[in-house]
């Protein structure tokens, strides 16, 4: 009789200061929800320094929150990179949970183009792109990453110099043009250019796979920090030189503008957070599961909660009904602090909580009661 050989992918450690990255995220996120729709709009001064601070770190959430997301999907999936495409479990999973965050991201705002619908498009964007890696596999498969991050940084570039409130495609039904380019209050998170950061923490997240060994020694950290720090502080210099080498090949195209500048801006401030993070896992050494990383496991169901409970989404009774632009700052940064306290208690329970939910769930569907031995 034949032997038969079974491939066991090897384990890989979990990387805590992914996690922690997005319970940083998520926590930035509820509070910065809180204040901006809770602040009353006589005490906005974008030169106050608490204000500009505040401003400054909320304008890095998203993309943290975008990268990690890309990154945690691909460093997951690449395990498996070496079963075929429709038996890796990762593939499979990620299909199920695209149409999942665009199901709940159309269920709590019909009608505009949130980050859940951004986040499963982009899920959906890098089962293509593996796809085609696993056909031709001549590139590595970060290069493919990052062109297509460039390309919707790019196309992003050229779609914000339209004139206010004009769609695109022309003529295309406005759903089509909230995911691409549509007015501000409906396309909230167009994949254009917001799914590049997705795609760069793809390529993050394939190099995260492919220099494993080397994640956890100081100069992997340190690259990452010097590759954020120049991204940040020399952004108009490196797309200066950028302008100029592709003016003296293709012409007279403009890569240095206030669209890519605030790309390049935020893409050097991710790098850096996570080489941080990666200081501070070093520094701690093994790092235990505990609450604040559970935040950052939970982050789709916080994020449905807090949009029902601030929002309304769904009932129509959310908090912003009581207090919608009318507190003080100092109102605004307790109410900020209970929201948050609010969520790390729903995510202390939040196991038992999906245990009812599925009880519940399996009573009303009777496919999703469990099969008997």
């Amino acid at each position: 009789m034949s032997e038969v050989t079974t491939v066991v992918s090897p384990k890989r450690p979990r990387l805590k200061f992914i996690d922690m990255a997005r319970s940083i995220a998520i926590l930035l996120m509820l509070e910065g929800h809180f204040v901006h729709d809770s602040l009353d709009p006589a005490y906005i001064d974008p030169n106050h320094p608490v204000y500009a601070t505040w401003l400054f770190i909320r304008g890095f959430t998203s993309p943290i929150f975008l990268t990690v997301t890309g990154l945690i999907f691909v460093y997951l999936m690449l395990m498996d990179r070496h079963v075929a495409y429709s038996k890796n479990i990762r593939v499979r999973k990620g299909a199920v949970r695209a149409v999942e965050l665009l199901f709940w991201g159309y269920l709590l705002q019909p009608n505009a183009f949130h980050v859940l619908q951004c986040i499963g498009m982009g899920i959906g964007m890098i089962l293509l792109i593996f796809g085609l890696y696993k056909l031709i596999k001549r590139i590595p498969l970060w290069i493919y990453f990052l062109v297509a991050g460039m390309t919707l940084f790019f196309f992003g570039m050229e779609l914000n110099a339209l004139a206010p409130g004009e769609g695109w495609p022309k003529n295309a039904p406005e759903f089509v043009q909230n995911m691409l380019h549509g007015p501000s209050n409906r396309a909230i998170f167009p994949i254009v250019p917001n799914m590049g950061f997705t795609m760069i923490g793809a390529m993050i997240g394939c190099w995260l796979h492919d220099f494993g060994k080397h994640v956890q020694r100081w100069r992997f950290a340190f690259i990452f920090i010097a590759i954020g720090a120049l991204c940040f502080f020399l952004t108009d210099q490196i797309l200066g030189t950028v302008d100029w080498l592709v003016s003296s090949v293709l012409g007279d195209i403009k890569f240095k503008n206030i669209t890519m500048n605030w790309i390049m801006y935020k893409v050097g401030m991710v790098f850096m957070v996570l080489g941080l993070l990666m200081i501070v896992e070093k520094l701690i050494g093994e790092v235990k599961q505990n609450l604040f990383l559970k935040i950052g496991q939970n982050t789709l169901s916080i994020y449905i909660v807090h949009m029902i409970v601030l929002y309304g989404a769904i009932t129509g009774l959310g908090l912003n009904r009581l207090f919608s632009q009318s507190l003080t700052p100092y109102e605004a940064a307790l109410g900020a602090i209970l929201f948050i306290i609010l969520f790390i208690v729903f995510t202390r329970y939040i196991d038992p909580l999906r245990a009812i939910y599925n009880k519940i769930l399996a009573t009303v569907l009777p496919w999703k009661r469990p099969k008997s031995a």
